[in-house]
């Protein structure tokens, strides 16, 4: 969630975690919540919810335009390295190839930001994704942590999270927080930037607010928490 006008962000998106100050009033449309307010009502509501629609799609726009412009930059640097090669130069090649892997790597930054995964939300265990997406990361997982999402995005965001973050001595632990699951990460000592900055945290924001509709929280200087649903027992 995120206040307004000051852009302050708060999360999760969840009557247990009122953001601070208020009193607040909680914000439910068919029975979801979408915000806060010094008073409720169900215009005030649809209101909030137009709002959050409009957020998100901004921050959306915002990141793609971003990451398009990253991405045609490493284009053009990628056309001029093949002609240089294709004319005289062939000891470029093998920069060639490191190029057109990073030009890969930033289209599939794009595609992520700009394409709504096709899986519905379900029970996934949590377990079962860090083996696909940070196989290298250390782990303290309880056995029954199920979180509640698309499994593509959940694979995504997890990925990412290892590139952001990744690097010998990552560590990786959960707890449950309420009805969340509350991951958090620690990078390794040889975290090292990112070349674009957009494909580390921002990327990763909008994956983990708008396609699990969970919680990214980079307050702590030693890492992240991304809180995401839990699957309801039955």
């Amino acid at each position: 969630m995120e206040s307004i006008p000051d852009h302050a962000r708060h999360g999760p998106a969840d009557r247990e975690f009122p953001p601070p100050g208020g009193p607040w009033e909680p914000l439910t449309l068919n029975g979801r919540l979408v915000g806060w307010a010094e008073s409720g009502g169900l215009a005030q509501a649809r209101r909030s919810a137009e709002i959050g629609e409009q957020l998100a799609e901004d921050q959306r726009a915002y990141l793609l335009g971003r990451l398009g412009h990253k991405l045609r930059s490493a284009v053009l640097a990628l056309q001029e390295s093949a002609r240089q090669a294709a004319f005289g130069r062939p000891e470029l090649l093998e920069g060639v190839f490191e190029q057109a892997q990073d030009v890969a790597r930033r289209a599939a930054a794009v595609e992520a930001a700009a394409i709504q995964p096709k899986d519905a939300a379900r029970g996934v265990v949590l377990g079962a994704v860090l083996n696909l997406a940070l196989p290298i990361a250390a782990r303290d997982l309880p056995a029954g942590a199920v979180v509640l999402g698309s499994e593509t995005a959940l694979v995504e965001a997890f990925t990412r999270i290892q590139e952001w973050m990744g690097g010998p001595g990552m560590t990786i632990a959960a707890e449950q927080v309420g009805s969340w699951w509350k991951i958090s990460v620690a990078p390794g000592a040889e975290r090292r930037p990112l070349a674009v900055p957009e494909m580390g945290e921002p990327l990763i924001r909008l994956i983990v607010d708008t396609q699990l509709e969970g919680w990214l929280d980079v307050s702590r200087p030693d890492g992240a928490d991304i809180y995401l649903p839990a699957q309801p027992s039955r």
